[in-house]
């Protein structure tokens, strides 16, 4: 049993050691496979490299001898040419061949690991990755493809997110080299590639990263605007709260006063009778003074001041004052249409009809200067439908979310109504309201 609880023990541990290598392993790994093939790739160049001899070299071989010709191998003895389009790098001696192996392993380390393990600074990342493709092309003539690849992956990151010159900086050295070494063979390849990729994915992720603050900064300027719509909004309904307190309390005043009335004023009533009517004029004082009370945490936070003057509603001198100041403001034609029979509304709902009115002629003011301005008042089953049309140029672009259009559906929605705006046919534009008659409103 202890034998069994040990070897469970060491499972456990096992586990847990696998568990902790796996984020370095989903860490480092991708970095891992670029560095293995740079160094089978330096370490096939290396061998490659030590196969064949140093430019320059004199060697001698006896005279008729076909060993030595230019395509044979090289005599002693016999001075040797480079053939035609041979690489014209220098290369390794035969007695450097163990030092090739490993020096040109450890550059391609330099060229590739970097990347991972300095992920999260990825400018640093890129400057030591481009230095050690520098020496590598500078001193050894010589440079795998996976370092290039890596280069260009370090130089895009280093512009997506490190500053923009110095990401740019560090592939500026690889276009220079390009065209001062002229290289051969596969170096000139892979310089050639980097010389024009390393830029091209510094500047890339330069491109992604000011893309990216430019949506940040747009998602965060919608924010702030949907933010400032809703603080509006509700400024408009705190308004209107306070607009319909006297509306409100002045049915409330009139139940109190009634019922009062009626509890002294009729003989022999019941005192059962008696009592209720006191109870409904107890009932209503109350609601009256919590009214009040509400009213004052409103006017605070607007900090506002109370008016005495009655609410304005659709009353034939009231609309025709309302009229009459547009006309003086704007110096124009301000008419007012009215079709079907009126109707007696709500307080409620011609005070909402009076503002929509009121804001809809500052509109026109504001927006459409010098534009001739209909005001329709339909009045159809108990209802009426409220059209303000103006024959200026029309909605602009961003007009048609303004804040004097929020507070108008504010209104018709707080007393059950619809509003509709928009360009009008022929031009201009046009607000439409339908609003509720009484018996909807009861409803």
């Amino acid at each position: 049993m202890a034998f069994v609880e040990r070897a469970r023990g060491r499972w456990a541990e096992w586990g847990r050691r696998i568990a902790t290598a796996f984020p370095a392993a989903a860490r480092y790994g991708p970095g891992a496979l670029p560095a293995l093939l740079a160094v089978a790739e330096s370490i096939t160049q290396a061998g490659v490299s030590s196969t064949q001899p140093v430019l320059g070299e004199s060697v001698s071989v006896p005279a008729g001898d076909p060993a030595g010709v230019d395509g044979g191998p090289p005599v002693p003895g016999q001075a040797h040419t480079p053939m035609p389009g041979q690489a014209d790098a220098p290369l390794m001696d035969t007695a450097d061949a163990p030092l090739s192996i490993i020096v040109l392993p450890l550059l391609a380390l330099a060229t590739t690991l970097p990347l991972p393990l300095l992920w999260a600074q990825p400018l640093i990342g890129a400057i030591v990755t481009g230095a050690a493709s520098v020496l590598s092309i500078t001193a050894f003539h010589t440079l795998t493809v996976a370092g290039a690849v890596a280069q260009v992956i370090a130089a895009y990151r280093a512009g997506r997110h490190g500053p923009p010159a110095p990401a740019v900086l560090v592939t500026v050295p690889f276009p220079i080299l390009a065209v001062v070494l002229e290289p051969a063979g596969q170096l000139r390849v892979v310089m050639l590639m980097l010389a024009c990729l390393a830029p091209a994915a510094a500047l890339a992720g330069i491109a992604r990263r000011a893309r990216g603050k430019a949506l940040a900064d747009t998602a965060a300027r919608q924010v702030v605007a949907d933010s400032l719509l809703e603080h509006t909004a509700r400024g408009e309904r705190a308004r209107i709260a306070r607009e319909l307190h006297d509306v409100v309390a002045h049915h409330i005043s009139m139940v109190a006063v009634q019922a009062e009335t009626a509890r002294l004023a009729v003989p022999g009533m019941p005192a059962a009778g008696a009592e209720r009517l006191l109870a409904i004029g107890d009932t209503a004082r109350a609601a009256l003074t919590e009214m009040r009370r509400l009213l004052g945490v409103l006017r605070e936070d607007a900090q506002a001041e109370a008016s005495w003057r009655p609410q304005p509603g659709l009353r034939l001198h009231e609309l025709n004052e309302l009229l009459d100041e547009s006309r003086d403001a704007s110096g124009t034609g301000t008419r007012l249409v009215l079709s079907g029979a009126p109707a007696e509304l709500d307080p409620g709902v011609e005070l909402a009809a009076y503002r929509i009115v009121q804001e809809a002629l500052t509109n026109a003011r504001r927006h459409a200067p010098g534009a001739a301005v209909d005001v329709e008042l339909h009045y159809t089953d108990g209802a009426l439908r409220l059209v303000v049309r103006d024959n200026g140029p029309g909605p602009a672009g961003g007009e048609a979310g303004g804040h004097g259009l929020s507070g108008m559906r504010e209104r018709a929605a707080a007393v059950g109504g619809e509003l509709r705006t928009g360009p009008a046919p022929g031009g201009g534009f046009f607000v439409e309201a339908r609003l509720p008659g009484r018996d909807e409103s009861a409803g």
